[in-house]
């Protein structure tokens, strides 16, 4: 790998204006059947060996497909040697809407977040979405026609002149908005920021769409504040080190979860959520389930926002890629 630069993350944030050519049926929850269908049309687009697992095949390491879908961790690693790939880089955010029926002329609209050198293969994506309308999507492969791409509201690429305009990038720089995770922590002083005392505030987050957090190996349901930070801690932590470049081994990971500890919930509302997908590979439908709703922290909250900011954009847990994970902060504020 290149020579470790400052922590910052970077990302694109985009929209997809879709129009149906023909009716169109989908789940109600379509993360599935936008990532599923990207994915099959993706290796159709990139692959130069299609016949071969991405672990098996020699342009692994060279190859589009492999390091959007796969991400094999580099063989000088220093973490994750044990895991076979890294995180996606790549989050779809499904329509919020529960509409399942689509009539030619209707619009669909989806959003598509990329985080480090990802964003250099946006036309790779806009490219791929548009032959997906070709081949065709939902019960019956149903075409539609790609007609836009927007960035920050900017119209970026349109259906008729098939041309990418520039666009804006957008970082989070961990090392400022982060300072409980700066490299004085681990030679014993203490962070400024995470002192007891002062104000304690409070903070309500709701959850979108499922969301599926692991903790002792098995999935919550009773979100406590620390399993929130030690999942926020583990996906920036490991975005930041495969996709963009940057070394968080001198992040004090265990002094801020440790601290994340004294945050106590004040009530909690989340309910589980069940909904299936069908898989390629295993040529079978899952059922895969996370929970949704609103849950509230009390305490001295104000070194963990730039988690919590930062998981707004990025989204937590598992199953990113078809847009699982994502939230929203409702409140954030003192007593």
């Amino acid at each position: 790998m290149n020579e470790p630069a400052a922590n910052i993350i970077k990302y694109g944030q985009f929209s997809f204006g879709l129009t149906a050519k023909e009716p169109i049926i989908l789940p109600a929850y379509k993360g599935s059947t936008l990532r599923g269908g990207f994915g099959y049309a993706f290796k159709r687009v990139v692959c130069a060996i299609r016949d071969k697992d991405c672990q098996d095949c020699i342009l692994k390491e060279k190859c589009v497909y492999s390091y959007v879908f796969e991400t094999p961790p580099p063989s000088d690693t220093k973490i994750m040697r044990k895991y076979t790939s890294a995180p996606h880089p790549f989050i779809i955010e499904p329509p919020p809407e529960k509409r399942r029926g689509y009539k030619p002329g209707d619009e669909i609209n989806f959003g598509l977040t990329l985080i480090g050198r990802a964003i250099d293969y946006l036309p790779y994506f806009i490219y791929t979405f548009d032959e997906l309308g070709k081949l065709g999507i939902g019960k019956g492969k149903a075409k539609y026609e790609l007609k836009e791409v927007r960035c920050d509201g900017k119209q970026i690429y349109d259906a008729e002149t098939k041309t990418l305009k520039s666009f804006d990038i957008s970082t989070l720089e961990l090392s400022h908005l982060i300072p409980s995770l700066r490299i004085g922590n681990k030679e014993g002083s203490k962070n400024p920021t995470l002192e007891k005392g002062g104000k304690g505030g409070f903070l309500k987050l709701s959850f979108l769409t499922p969301t599926r957090i692991l903790y002792d190996g098995h999935l919550t349901l009773d979100l406590e504040f620390h399993i929130l930070i030690r999942n926020l801690l583990r996906r920036l932590s490991l975005l930041s080190y495969f996709h963009c470049n940057s070394d968080p081994s001198e992040w004090d990971f265990k002094g801020i979860i440790e601290q994340s500890k004294e945050i106590k919930g004040k009530s909690q509302n989340l309910k589980w959520y069940d909904w299936e997908r069908y898989s390629g590979r295993q040529e079978t439908r899952l059922k895969i389930g996370g929970f949704v709703g609103e849950i509230t922290f009390e305490g001295e909250l104000e070194p963990f926002m730039p988690f919590i900011k930062a998981g707004e954009v990025l989204h937590i847990g598992k199953g990113t890629g078809f847009g699982l994970g994502k939230y929203r902060i409702v409140r954030d504020s003192e007593r």
